[in-house]
């Protein structure tokens, strides 16, 4: 379980890494990184808005995974399984938070 620990907190870290450039504003509208969808992808002015919007919650989104991550690790007699369902759980729930509440930014600067 601890290789599951040490491979969960390093993609949370590479995650939270992503993200410091959407927030910083220093990715160019591209066909491969960043909220990429037609409306962004037109205007960059639009495109530099959303992506630090999104930038945000994706790095809440890393560092409640590591939280998860840790947390779990240390939970009285979780089973191997138990744990990584658990971490999957909690990273498909707030990264779908964050992509819901990211769309729904879009939509209220159109």
């Amino acid at each position: 379980m601890q290789t599951l620990l040490l491979m969960y907190v390093i993609g949370g870290t590479i995650l939270a890494l992503i993200s410091l450039p959407l927030v910083a504003e220093k990715i160019k509208p591209n066909p491969f990184y960043g909220f990429r969808v037609p409306a962004t992808m037109d205007n960059p002015d639009l495109w530099y808005t959303v992506n630090k919007f999104f930038g945000k919650r994706l790095l809440a989104v890393a560092l409640e995974h590591i939280l998860a991550t840790v947390g779990l690790f240390f939970w009285p007699n979780i089973s191997v399984d138990a744990y990584a369902l658990s971490v999957l759980g909690v990273f498909v729930i707030v990264f779908g938070i964050a992509m819901i509440r990211s769309w729904k930014y879009l939509k209220s600067l159109s």
